[in-house]
């Protein structure tokens, strides 16, 4: 077999691939629920597998319904669309592929595309406009090898059906290394959306730049239709090898995320920044969630009385580095706890506890 079908798997790819699964583990019941077709999309998806058997993205997605503890109360049409321009990887991946067909849900089927992303996705929304359709509820992963193939507008165009949202991985090192070379110009045009990325050639100093780079593309993503927009980093060591950009339309689905993040065991260099935040190393052992009390009380405090619902929906979205799970009792119940805050008694039943009609306010 050719040495460039399959290679050895990365520590920080295995991160990637484990917050992955965590995150379809929660999307596919909540999806298959409320809608009659979901779609999982890879739009680079490799021969499936590594040089020590390890799984590809498309396998993790495949078993991932397969093993699904709720699997026998999914009902949806459940289509994975696998999308590979290398012909070698392709054979390999349809190799790995056939066998798990028979131990799928009967709703579920598997297409595999000898394409690039970007033809692919074209053609597909293409057909999609010309029947007035949208694309159904889609997670779209997008892991491409450099900087090209992956246009803003193709994003653009799947984020435009109100349920899909996108898995992106996005190289510094390849950026920074194309940036002043004239033949990459158009290709990061592209993968921007806009020209603005040009602004950052002359930055000094690698960290500014990046911050430069990534805040760029996570405006881009605003800009093409995602409502919430998370970003963590993978590293190597001290090398950072790239950033994953989560899109999404709802803060139940960077909710969603930020639960697969945290829920990674600890591993390497694992760094995650939310909108309008500097990075954190997050610390998934003991995790200090008094940032998370502070962000509170600075978003509610000089407000009357707020409810638990409009609390939780701030914590879910991408304002925050923390997910719905630690509101409760790691911020609220030491924040009464503490005298932090006040609590409407003929909205609960019980002292420390805040169920859904719960009204509070943050004191002065």
């Amino acid at each position: 077999m050719l040495r460039s079908t399959i290679w050895d798997l990365k520590p920080h790819t295995l991160g990637k691939h484990k917050v992955l699964r965590n995150y379809l583990n929660g999307w596919l019941p909540i999806m298959a629920r409320w809608n009659g077709r979901i779609l999982f999309i890879d739009g680079f998806a490799g021969p499936g597998e590594y040089r020590g058997g390890e799984p590809g993205s498309p396998i993790i997605a495949m078993a991932a319904l397969q093993e699904h503890k709720a699997r026998m109360n999914i009902k949806a049409e459940v289509g994975f669309i696998f999308i590979e321009k290398d012909n070698d990887r392709v054979k390999h991946l349809s190799s790995l592929v056939k066998p798990m067909l028979a131990s799928l849900p009967k709703t579920a089927w598997v297409n595999i595309h000898h394409s690039t992303f970007d033809e692919k996705l074209t053609e597909v929304l293409d057909k999609l406009d010309a029947q007035t359709k949208n694309l159904a509820p889609a997670f779209v992963m997008v892991d491409p090898f450099g900087v090209s193939g992956t246009p803003m507008s193709i994003i653009q165009r799947i984020l435009g059906s109100p349920k899909s949202e996108v898995y992106i991985s996005i190289q510094y090192e390849a950026i920074n290394r194309h940036k002043d070379s004239s033949e990459f110009e158009e290709p990061l045009d592209a993968l921007f959306g806009s020209s603005d990325w040009r602004k950052g050639r002359d930055i000094e100093g690698s960290d500014k730049r990046k911050n430069f780079f990534y805040n760029l593309y996570e405006q881009e993503l605003r800009r093409a239709g995602a409502k919430h927009v998370l970003h963590f980093e993978l590293y190597e060591g001290s090398r950072l090898v790239y950033a994953i950009f989560h899109g999404s339309q709802h803060e139940l689905g960077s909710d969603l995320m930020k639960k697969a993040i945290w829920g990674v065991a600890p591993w390497g260099n694992f760094k995650f920044r939310p909108y309008g935040e500097s990075q954190l190393l997050l610390d998934f052992t003991t995790p200090d969630l008094s940032p998370l009390q502070g962000q509170i009380e600075n978003e509610f405090r000089g407000r009357n009385w707020v409810t638990i619902e409009k609390i939780t929906s701030f914590v879910q979205s991408d304002r925050t580095n923390y997910h719905s799970g630690h509101l409760k009792k790691g911020a609220l119940t030491p924040m009464e706890k503490q005298d932090r805050i006040e609590v409407d008694e003929t909205t609960r039943k019980r002292k420390i506890t805040y169920p859904p009609g719960t009204i509070l306010r943050i004191k002065p």
